[in-house]
């Protein structure tokens, strides 16, 4: 989550401008940006040397400062790790403060530690270890979920091109399914046929690897009772509550559930100046990642029949009737419920019910026989683990919020039954 930053207290602030193989680093001492003075510079000094020269020319009260980039969370978590205090900057802030006529990385790192003087500048989460990984695993998902489109539709062009239009999705047939449905579409010549096989390839290996992907996601969520927990939630199974974990990482860096609202984008935008009033939706600010997750399985959640939170829903498009509107409110009602389950405040599972049992089946499949081999598990062996997981997480205090809101409130909170899955 972004915070404002304060105005450090210490005398001596460090901007670094961190690149893949060396860094320059300024040393500031002031409490403003007007009076703070450079006292020494150390320009284009080997990554490799980092935490010796940390060690070596800072003080565990001075303040180093990074600007968010790529190798910038590795960068502050060795110097946390050494006991210095490490802070990472939003890069959109810290580029508007860029000269446009002269730059270089001498007065990039005084820029930095200047941006972060100002008071304006804000920080960045460093995610721990596991959260970055699984931040990785998201990313590299979310690639070969838009690699597989982009091979399913290049091809499905390529057959419209030659007048060949199949009455089933190419992407809900199996690999030889998909070729002998292709290749006896009509009669190719030998340059079309070659041209086939090599979309067939590409959209194959997209497949593969992004069931691969989806394999690990499913893996860490059977096995972390958080990430489990949150599937209980209707409308949330493996692939978002991984998404979710990645994303989020610390719950306890979000003090309430509308700190996350917040984050996740969820909260409408409102403009109030002078005479003029405006409301609008849910675009432009947030994690748009996380947000389009949510907004998907808001889709899931008014499909699903005989459940608290989807008969609210259905409520709503009864009186506004914009299916959009009610799906973001269902998206931010089931962002305070994975708050409360994140923060273990959720109402223990007394009995696993035959839905949940059914969603940790689809969970199991998706980790593919590959996947239980890996973790040398069976089948059989992984649901049990799971279902244990589910009965034996410490219970929480309950809470229960209404079901129809007040018109000023435009969702509620979590009731104890929406739980259910």
């Amino acid at each position: 989550m972004q915070q404002s930053s304060i105005p450090p207290t210490v005398s001596r602030v460090v901007g670094l401008d961190v690149h893949p193989d060396s860094f320059t680093a300024s040393i500031l001492q002031g409490a403003t940006p007007l009076s703070a003075v450079e006292l020494k510079v150390f320009n284009k000094v080997p990554i490799a040397k980092l935490t010796d020269w940390a060690q070596k020319n800072t003080l565990p009260t001075d303040t180093l400062v990074l600007e968010a980039s790529g190798n910038s969370f590795d960068v502050a978590r060795k110097l946390l790790a050494i006991e210095r205090k490490a802070v990472v900057l939003e890069s959109y802030f810290v580029g508007k403060l860029k000269e446009s006529h002269a730059n270089n990385d001498r007065i990039s790192a005084t820029r930095i530690a200047r941006a972060y003087l100002c008071g304006n500048a804000k920080t960045v989460w460093v995610p721990d270890p596991l959260t970055q990984e699984r931040r990785d695993l998201f990313h590299a998902h979310r690639r070969a979920v838009k690699g597989v489109t982009a091979a399913n539709n290049s091809l499905s062009s390529y057959l419209s091109d030659n007048g060949v239009r199949l009455d089933q999705s190419l992407l809900d047939l199996c690999r030889d399914e998909r070729r002998n449905a292709v290749m006896k579409a009509r009669t190719w010549n030998p340059t079309q046929t070659q041209i086939l096989e090599i979309r067939l390839l590409e959209l194959d290996h997209h497949i593969e690897l992004e069931g691969r992907l989806a394999s690990l996601a499913a893996q860490q969520v059977l096995q972390d009772p958080k990430l489990l927990e949150l599937t209980r939630l209707c409308g949330i199974r493996d692939v978002i509550a991984f998404a979710i974990g990645a994303i989020v990482g610390d719950i306890n860096r979000f003090k309430s559930h509308k700190s996350l609202v917040k984050y996740a984008g969820l909260n409408p935008a409102f403009d109030d100046s002078g005479k003029g009033t405006w409301s609008g939706g849910i675009k432009g600010h947030g994690h748009k990642d996380l947000r389009a997750l949510l907004i998907e399985a808001g889709h899931a959640l008014l499909r699903s029949p005989n459940h608290p939170n989807s008969d609210w829903g259905r409520k709503l498009l009864g009186r506004k009737g914009e299916v959009a509107l009610v799906v973001a409110a269902l998206a931010r009602k089931l962002v305070v419920q994975v708050w409360y389950s994140l923060k273990g405040l959720t109402k223990p599972m007394e009995q696993v019910s035959k839905p949940m049992v059914q969603k940790i089946g689809k969970m199991i499949s998706r980790v593919g026989q590959q996947g239980l081999d890996a973790l040398g598990i069976s089948r059989k062996d992984a649901r049990e683990q799971a279902l244990e997981i589910l009965r034996t997480r410490k219970p929480g205090r309950e809470y229960a919020l209404r079901q129809d809101p007040p018109a000023a409130i435009p969702v509620a909170q979590m009731p104890a039954s929406a739980l259910a899955t």
